[in-house]
């Protein structure tokens, strides 16, 4: 089996596809507007709850920007929005390469879009494990899987896409596509993509250490009602 070695790249890219889904919806009321206003033809994906937040920040305007997830998918959120982003759909527009035409053709067969930077930050596991007489149940429910996956999948793709993680960062993102004529550099892909990673393998430790902690009989068994 051959590797995919990639040869020719862009330092510039245009930030026309964006997908946004956060647990932390600070400064958004702030970012979108800005994104907008740099692209005015750009496209926003989001799901649950971030859907409504930016509908809000939009108001009579989101019609022309924003889509919910299910609906570029053509696949309806699962109960509980269990599963939302994990769709064949999302990853060919997270990690196809510009200059790969099996890619390209793959794009067009299947009526997707390159994402062009995503914007996600995860369920507020550590936050949840912290409180008082949390139960495995509460923690368990807060292991974000849709998630982490898109940050690995944009942060890989750092060739291309920039993988936002941070509310921190939006100001620099900003800053950067201000002075680039609405596009990412490889430089600010790159150092986005050494803190995605670290905000995922952070994330994936707290998980480790918190199960680890606990026993079987202590806490597994007084959580479910065996059958």
């Amino acid at each position: 089996m051959s590797l995919n070695i990639v040869e020719k790249i862009d330092d510039l890219v245009k930030v026309r596809n964006v997908l946004i889904s956060v647990s932390n919806k600070n400064r958004l009321d702030k970012f979108i507007p800005e994104l907008i206003k740099l692209n005015p033809d750009i496209k926003i994906l989001s799901t649950g709850g971030t859907f409504i937040k930016i509908q809000e920040i939009l108001g009579n305007a989101s019609e022309s920007y924003l889509t919910q997830v299910s609906d570029y998918t053509g696949q309806p959120e699962t109960q509980g929005g269990l599963v939302k982003t994990l769709d064949f759909k999302i990853y060919l527009g997270l990690l196809t390469e510009t200059y790969n035409d099996s890619h390209q053709q793959d794009i067009k067969r299947t009526d997707s879009v390159p994402i062009d930077m995503v914007v996600v930050n995860l369920y507020p596991f550590k936050e949840t494990i912290m409180k008082k007489d949390v139960t495995l149940e509460e923690a368990r429910g807060n292991i974000d899987i849709g998630g982490p996956c898109m940050i690995r999948a944009s942060a890989k793709n750092f060739i291309r896409v920039a993988s936002v993680v941070d509310p921190e960062d939006y100001e620099t993102v900003v800053s950067a596509l201000k002075a680039n004529s609405g596009k990412t550099t490889l430089e600010l892909r790159y150092d986005l993509s050494k803190k995605a990673f670290e905000h995922t393998a952070g994330y994936d430790r707290a998980i480790s250490n918190y199960i680890a902690s606990g026993s079987f009989k202590e806490t597994v068994l007084p959580c479910y009602n065996l059958k």
